[in-house]
Protein backbone atom coordinates (compact mmCIF):
# COMPACT_ATOMS: atom_id res chain seq x y z
CA UNK A 1 0.00 0.00 0.00
CA UNK A 2 2.67 2.67 0.93
CA UNK A 3 4.66 2.45 -2.56
CA UNK A 4 1.16 2.42 -4.34
CA UNK A 5 0.75 5.54 -2.29
CA UNK A 6 4.36 6.91 -3.16
CA UNK A 7 3.69 6.22 -6.80
CA UNK A 8 0.70 8.25 -7.41
CA UNK A 9 1.95 11.03 -5.18
CA UNK A 10 5.10 11.12 -7.29
CA UNK A 11 3.21 11.02 -10.56
CA UNK A 12 0.96 13.61 -9.85
CA UNK A 13 3.28 15.99 -7.94
CA UNK A 14 6.17 15.37 -11.15
CA UNK A 15 3.25 17.27 -13.42
CA UNK A 16 3.59 19.91 -11.14
CA UNK A 17 7.45 20.31 -10.64
CA UNK A 18 9.73 22.25 -13.17
CA UNK A 19 10.39 20.39 -16.31
CA UNK A 20 13.82 18.70 -16.83
CA UNK A 21 16.48 18.56 -19.43
CA UNK A 22 17.24 14.68 -20.12
CA UNK A 23 20.80 15.54 -18.25
CA UNK A 24 19.17 16.99 -15.15
CA UNK A 25 18.75 15.64 -11.50
CA UNK A 26 15.31 14.92 -10.50
CA UNK A 27 15.92 15.50 -6.42
CA UNK A 28 13.22 13.62 -4.71
CA UNK A 29 12.23 14.24 -0.58
CA UNK A 30 11.27 10.86 1.22
CA UNK A 31 10.68 9.73 4.77
CA UNK A 32 11.16 5.94 5.49
CA UNK A 33 8.33 4.59 7.11
CA UNK A 34 7.36 1.60 8.73
CA UNK A 35 6.76 -0.71 5.98
CA UNK A 36 9.83 0.03 4.30
CA UNK A 37 11.81 -1.99 7.66
CA UNK A 38 13.48 -5.12 7.70
CA UNK A 39 14.00 -7.22 10.75
CA UNK A 40 17.18 -4.80 12.01
CA UNK A 41 14.55 -1.82 11.57
CA UNK A 42 16.67 -0.16 9.07
CA UNK A 43 15.05 0.25 4.98
CA UNK A 44 15.31 -3.00 2.91
CA UNK A 45 17.68 -3.32 0.90
CA UNK A 46 15.00 -4.39 -1.94
CA UNK A 47 13.16 -1.35 -0.39
CA UNK A 48 16.06 0.94 -2.15
CA UNK A 49 15.22 -0.43 -5.48
CA UNK A 50 11.65 0.07 -5.33
CA UNK A 51 12.20 4.00 -4.22
CA UNK A 52 15.02 3.91 -7.16
CA UNK A 53 11.81 2.83 -9.68
CA UNK A 54 10.08 5.93 -8.48
CA UNK A 55 12.92 8.04 -8.99
CA UNK A 56 13.16 6.81 -12.68
CA UNK A 57 9.10 7.74 -13.14
CA UNK A 58 9.99 11.37 -11.85
CA UNK A 59 12.56 12.00 -14.27
CA UNK A 60 10.83 10.87 -17.40
CA UNK A 61 7.49 12.23 -16.30
CA UNK A 62 9.49 15.71 -16.06
CA UNK A 63 11.73 15.37 -19.25
CA UNK A 64 8.40 14.68 -21.13
CA UNK A 65 9.26 10.90 -22.23
CA UNK A 66 6.52 10.14 -20.52
CA UNK A 67 4.09 10.92 -22.66
CA UNK A 68 5.84 9.97 -26.09
CA UNK A 69 6.39 6.47 -24.58
CA UNK A 70 2.58 6.00 -23.84
CA UNK A 71 2.09 7.61 -27.21
CA UNK A 72 4.13 5.20 -29.22
CA UNK A 73 3.40 2.03 -26.38
CA UNK A 74 7.13 1.58 -25.26
CA UNK A 75 8.53 0.44 -21.87
CA UNK A 76 10.99 1.37 -20.00
CA UNK A 77 12.94 -1.74 -19.03
CA UNK A 78 15.82 -2.05 -16.31
CA UNK A 79 18.76 -4.26 -17.72
CA UNK A 80 20.74 -4.19 -14.56
CA UNK A 81 21.51 -2.48 -11.19
CA UNK A 82 24.55 -2.79 -9.14
CA UNK A 83 23.93 -0.45 -5.67
CA UNK A 84 26.12 0.04 -2.76
CA UNK A 85 24.74 0.41 0.62
CA UNK A 86 27.61 2.68 2.82
CA UNK A 87 25.14 3.42 6.00
CA UNK A 88 21.38 2.76 7.00
CA UNK A 89 18.27 4.38 7.05
CA UNK A 90 16.56 3.56 10.03
CA UNK A 91 12.81 4.95 10.85
CA UNK A 92 10.91 8.01 10.33
CA UNK A 93 14.29 9.58 8.60
CA UNK A 94 14.04 11.84 5.88
CA UNK A 95 15.92 11.23 3.01
CA UNK A 96 16.78 12.95 -0.70
CA UNK A 97 16.69 10.07 -3.78
CA UNK A 98 18.92 12.11 -6.84
CA UNK A 99 18.33 10.46 -10.01
CA UNK A 100 20.27 11.83 -13.45
CA UNK A 101 21.22 10.03 -16.39
CA UNK A 102 25.50 10.30 -16.75
CA UNK A 103 25.59 8.85 -20.41
CA UNK A 104 24.25 6.14 -23.09
CA UNK A 105 25.43 4.32 -25.66
CA UNK A 106 24.02 2.78 -29.02
CA UNK A 107 21.44 0.11 -26.56
CA UNK A 108 21.18 1.64 -23.47
CA UNK A 109 20.90 4.41 -20.92
CA UNK A 110 23.13 4.81 -17.59
CA UNK A 111 22.14 6.61 -14.47
CA UNK A 112 23.58 7.13 -10.97
CA UNK A 113 20.89 7.18 -8.29
CA UNK A 114 22.10 8.48 -4.45
CA UNK A 115 20.30 7.98 -1.69
CA UNK A 116 21.72 11.18 1.02
CA UNK A 117 20.81 11.80 4.19
CA UNK A 118 21.96 15.35 5.62
CA UNK A 119 25.26 15.17 3.75
CA UNK A 120 25.86 11.72 3.89
CA UNK A 121 25.70 9.32 0.98
CA UNK A 122 23.32 6.67 2.45
CA UNK A 123 23.85 4.29 -1.05
CA UNK A 124 24.66 4.46 -4.61
CA UNK A 125 22.59 2.64 -7.22
CA UNK A 126 23.74 3.00 -11.16
CA UNK A 127 21.33 1.62 -13.46
CA UNK A 128 21.22 0.41 -16.98
CA UNK A 129 18.16 0.91 -18.99
CA UNK A 130 16.55 0.84 -22.33
CA UNK A 131 13.20 1.62 -23.73
CA UNK A 132 11.46 -1.17 -26.15
CA UNK A 133 8.46 -1.37 -28.47
CA UNK A 134 7.56 -2.92 -31.45
CA UNK A 135 9.15 -5.97 -30.52
CA UNK A 136 12.60 -4.10 -30.60
CA UNK A 137 14.66 -1.75 -28.47
CA UNK A 138 14.58 1.95 -29.02
CA UNK A 139 18.28 3.58 -29.27
CA UNK A 140 18.93 6.40 -27.01
CA UNK A 141 19.16 8.58 -30.10
CA UNK A 142 15.82 7.57 -31.46
CA UNK A 143 14.18 7.95 -27.80
CA UNK A 144 15.36 11.59 -27.52
CA UNK A 145 14.33 12.40 -30.78
CA UNK A 146 11.06 12.01 -29.74
CA UNK A 147 10.99 14.98 -27.13
CA UNK A 148 13.09 17.42 -29.83
CA UNK A 149 16.63 16.90 -28.01
CA UNK A 150 19.72 15.98 -29.88
CA UNK A 151 22.79 15.87 -28.02
CA UNK A 152 26.02 13.85 -27.63
CA UNK A 153 25.97 11.26 -24.64
CA UNK A 154 28.44 12.49 -22.09
CA UNK A 155 31.43 11.20 -21.41
CA UNK A 156 30.55 7.88 -19.49
CA UNK A 157 31.94 8.31 -15.99
CA UNK A 158 35.09 5.73 -14.85
CA UNK A 159 32.53 3.90 -12.35
CA UNK A 160 30.10 3.08 -15.33
CA UNK A 161 32.89 1.92 -17.49
CA UNK A 162 34.23 -0.70 -14.03
CA UNK A 163 31.05 -2.01 -13.77
CA UNK A 164 30.97 -2.41 -17.63
CA UNK A 165 33.84 -4.10 -17.79
CA UNK A 166 32.99 -6.54 -14.60
CA UNK A 167 29.43 -7.35 -16.49
CA UNK A 168 32.01 -8.33 -19.58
Amino acid sequence: MNLLFRLFTIIIESFFRKKLHPLSESVLHMRVLPNDLDLNFHMNNGRYLSIMDLGRLDLLIRTDLAGALIKHRWQPLVGAVNIRYKLSLMPFKKYRLRTKVVGWDEKWFYMEQRFECGNRTIAVGLVKALFRGDHRNISPGETLRLINVNIDPPKMPDNILKWLSMEA
